[in-house]
């Protein structure tokens, strides 16, 4: 896994697309409907997980399939977090990770992760934020990665209550930034997604949709 967290933050840091100027309210990230956009880099260190677009109920979504796997999706593409920092999603998973505990390197697998990963000149030096859906932590529970310190987990949904259920996310990022690295952010260079249980050798299966950035 660290391998894995260092090729995504790699990926970001060298080849990250610039945005526009843009006075709209909220920019779309993906929303699936046509397809994947082609900022979009597949990613893998052990196995692969399987990502592809579905149709359901008139929608398109994105469906991670997961057994054994680690492998991520990420998005290249530079903004500034001052001026759009609430990023929302929808997710759903049809279970948790049993034997899943992302304090430890043992159990560090996640039915579902985006991750917000932030622009810099040196590797090791990189930050990102992993807003994960997760087995037993204490939602709003943040900590560093311990695969890599400077990547910090956010625990916004913990246990199977809302397993098979659509949830809509909603994150201040910019104030996320500012509470764990305690200091102003630098661009973002991507986000990604993350379905991921190399760890533990389970399955599970998650859908992603609607991801956009805005201002508050």
């Amino acid at each position: 896994m660290q391998i894995f967290l260092s090729a995504i933050l790699f990926i970001v840091t060298i080849t990250g697309i610039s945005t526009q100027c843009t006075a709209e309210q909220t920019i779309l990230i993906e929303d699936f409907e046509d397809g994947l956009k082609p900022q979009w880099r597949s990613r893998t260190i052990h196995g692969k997980t399987q990502y592809h677009i579905i149709k359901t109920e008139n929608n398109h979504v994105l469906k991670a399939e997961s057994t054994a796997s680690a492998s991520a999706l990420i998005y290249q593409y530079q903004y500034n977090l001052k001026e759009y920092p609430v990023l929302t999603w929808r997710w759903k998973v049809t279970n948790v990770i049993k034997k899943g505990n992302v304090m430890t390197k043992g159990g560090g697998d996640c039915a579902a992760r985006i991750y917000v990963i932030f622009l810099s000149w040196f590797l090791l030096l990189t930050r990102s934020i992993n807003y994960v859906w997760t087995n037993k932590l204490i939602k709003g529970k943040y900590f560093p990665s311990p695969f890599h310190s400077k990547s910090i987990i956010v625990a916004v949904e913990s246990g199977s209550e809302n397993t098979g259920k659509w949830v809509t996310e909603q994150r201040n990022v910019y104030e996320d930034f500012k509470k764990v690295f305690r200091e102003e952010p630098p661009l973002v260079g991507g986000i990604a997604i993350m379905t991921d249980t190399d760890n533990t050798g389970e399955s599970v299966t998650a859908y992603y949709d609607d991801i956009r950035i805005g201002k508050p």
